[in-house]
């Protein structure tokens, strides 16, 4: 094939996109704005760098980011593939090495003979086969150049980052490690993969109004009109804004888990994950936040077990933008006015990490089958992959929310169980199924297949 295909973005879509192209013989070219132009997240040149959570979701295969891990395993995913070789404990959770994982993306990619890795930033779309992977941190200028193209308002949501703190300045005669409901370590510890910090009502009532009175960074200008928050990523504070208990049934809820030292549950925990293979960093699960810096110490110290924590990185909030994608996309990502056109990872609203891998593997597949002649590959709604992009262009245009990988999303069973393991184990099952006679119907490249994981 002469023709090369533009791909914008090296994060998980772009890269994901970027091998599946060249590994059928497609040539790429490859555009990361990083490190020329950074955004506010990113803290590296690499590409798919993690930026928020270190986590990819459920590994167990009877769950909605296991059916969706197990379905791009067995397309050939080198994300998810790269992604378990560099696993930390985290109990069914896939939880990854920062570093190490994308630093050997970054390796495969730039060294693959069929893609060039252009490190500048892109303000206008090419025209020629293109896939826009630019993610929610799009550049102005190119952001401009899509709304110019899809002549429809962007939609916008704020996103946070929770802190990471240093492991050993975690208090551990008050902290202890639990996987919740005592789960044994997917990588054969026995301890817990999580370390939790447990607090009773008093201290949880102290850490509530702390928070709520605790000085925020404003939204200025259009930004502030446009406030939005996604519920996935909900910061702290403005979850404890809803109500008293909130965060006790939010990110803090001590379900699953017991305080040797009382022999009870808490009455609210904070969980910490694992950050990096050292083990020297550990992530607050669900702490994203927009506090000021000074005051967000202040306030985290009140945690038992965080008295004299020191932050690797304290939280922060970003502006995420995606597209109307309803209104602009095909269940394929090709978009509507364009043919050569893709669009592909969070900028279409597939919510996470595993969600934007998907897309970018589906967009570089159907790019090439496109190139080629062929038709179109169409996942089908049983799949977590096909219900995940029914929804994302098929969604009520007006209210279109980011979503991510969900088991409300796929269709009803014929004769579904009552017992919910066995109906979501009858889930899978059908996934799997249909999603291996779709492929072979479309003479998929069965050497691509990967063993499904959880067997």
């Amino acid at each position: 094939m002469s023709e090369r295909i533009t791909i914008i973005g090296g994060g998980l879509a772009g890269s994901e996109a970027a091998w599946q192209i060249a590994e059928r013989g497609g040539r790429v070219a490859l555009y990361e704005m990083r490190p020329m132009r950074s955004t506010e997240a990113h803290v590296s040149d690499r590409l798919a760098e993690l930026v928020c959570s270190n986590s990819m979701g459920s590994t167990l295969p009877d769950r909605a980011l296991g059916i969706l891990k197990n379905e791009l395993q067995r397309m050939g995913s080198l994300v998810i593939r790269t992604a378990f070789k560099h696993a930390l404990p985290a109990g069914a959770a896939l939880a990854v090495s920062r570093e190490e994982f994308a630093a050997e993306i970054t390796e495969l990619i730039a060294g693959h003979p069929n893609i060039t890795v252009h490190r500048h930033e892109m303000t206008e779309i090419p025209s020629g086969p293109t896939i826009i992977a630019t993610g929610p941190l799009t550049s102005g200028a190119l952001t401009a150049e899509i709304q110019k193209l899809t002549g429809q308002q962007h939609l916008y949501f704020y996103d946070a980052m929770a802190p990471i703190v240093v492991a050993g300045s975690i208090d551990m005669s008050v902290a202890f490690r639990q996987s919740r409901y005592d789960r044994e370590s997917e990588l054969g510890g026995d301890e817990g993969d999580y370390i939790n910090c447990p607090l009773n009502k008093e201290a949880y009532a102290r850490f509530v109004q702390a928070v709520l009175d605790a000085p925020k960074i404003e939204l200025k200008g259009v930004d502030k009109e446009l406030e939005r928050y996604f519920e996935g990523c909900m910061p702290i504070e403005a979850l404890a804004a809803r109500g008293e208990k909130a965060l006790a049934f939010g990110p803090m809820r001590p379900v699953g888990l017991r305080d040797p030292r009382t022999g009870r549950r808490p009455w609210a925990a904070v969980q910490l994950r694992q950050d990096n293979v050292a083990g020297t960093l550990y992530n607050m699960v669900g702490f994203q936040t927009n506090m000021k810096w000074g005051a967000q110490e202040q306030v985290l110290r009140l945690i038992p077990g965080l008295e004299h924590a020191e932050f690797e990185r304290l939280g922060q909030m970003h502006r995420n933008t995606f597209i109307n994608s309803p209104t602009l996309l095909h269940p394929t990502l090709q978009f509507k006015a364009r043919a050569d056109l893709f669009f592909a990872g969070q900028i279409t609203g597939t919510e996470g990490y595993v969600g934007s891998t998907m897309g970018g593997l589906v967009a570089g597949v159907n790019i090439m089958r496109l190139l080629a002649g062929e038709a179109l590959l169409k996942l089908p709604r049983t799949t977590m992959m096909g219900a995940l992009l029914h929804y994302i262009t098929h969604a009520e245009s007006a209210t279109f929310q980011p979503m991510k990988a969900a088991m409300g999303l796929l269709p009803e069973l014929d004769d579904p169980a009552r017992n919910k393991r066995v109906r979501y184990a009858s889930y899978a099952e059908r996934a799997q199924v249909d999603l291996d006679e779709t492929l072979a119907a479309a003479a998929f490249d069965a050497q691509a297949l990967q063993p499904a994981i959880g067997r």
